[in-house]
């Protein structure tokens, strides 16, 4: 059956329509939260609360880059709706980069020669999957890191998934990535930039055993 939506996809400008893209990204996320809240490390609970100023900085913070999908009715092209989002979290140096030698990541290439981005929060609204729209946002975002500068340095992208979440992880191994070792829960939650959401009491085996799996995908600039 033919979809009733078109979809494009798009980044979020850091200096354009910042209060219109911090409203709708909030609905997105909020709408997310509530759909799959087994999909995030925050909650519902926690970003409902978030202010204005808080959904501004999540959008215009120097160190991310969040990608779109829209949804347009094939009827009504002014009623569009962002249904998916990706974020990109970098350029990370190496010292920030860098992973005990137990979680199986390889090394890295020096700063100077290798620009290294973490992947995070792939997620589309329930109603839109089914159209290979996960895949088409993360290439949008990996499209753009080859092409957003004129560079000689590669790109490192890193990503880390719940092993059994099989529809995603072979989505990323479709697009060139590959399971490279595994992380701690803790590790995961720094490498996304969420280090705020760690308790002060991590002496529980969730918190330390190696159970995500760590992707990477290396790629040239365009």
């Amino acid at each position: 059956m033919a979809s009733t939506y078109t979809y494009s996809f798009f980044r979020i400008s850091k200096t354009d329509n910042i209060e219109a893209s911090s409203q709708e990204y909030r609905d997105l996320r909020l709408n997310a939260l509530k759909a799959s809240p087994g999909s995030f490390a925050s909650t519902y609970e926690t970003e409902s609360l978030f202010t204005e100023a808080n959904w501004k900085n999540l959008i215009t913070v120097p160190d991310r880059e969040v990608f779109i999908c829209v949804a347009t009715p094939v009827h009504d092209q002014s009623q569009t709706k962002w249904i998916g989002q990706v974020t990109l979290r970098g350029p990370i140096s190496k010292a920030d980069f860098i992973l005990p030698e137990e979680s199986g990541q390889p090394a890295q290439k020096p700063d100077d020669e290798e620009e290294c981005w973490q992947m995070l929060s792939l997620f589309t609204l329930p109603d839109h999957r089914g159209h290979g729209l996960g895949a088409k946002l993360c290439q949008n975002a990996l499209d753009y890191l080859q092409s957003y500068r004129a560079s000689p340095q590669g790109i490192l992208v890193r990503l880390m998934v719940k092993p059994e979440n099989n529809v995603t992880v072979n989505l990323y191994k479709r697009l060139g990535f590959d399971i490279v070792g595994r992380a701690t829960l803790v590790e995961a939650l720094i490498a996304n930039g969420d280090e705020h959401l760690l308790p002060d009491d991590r002496s529980s085996a969730k918190w330390s055993d190696r159970t995500g799996l760590i992707m990477i995908l290396r790629m040239g600039r365009l």
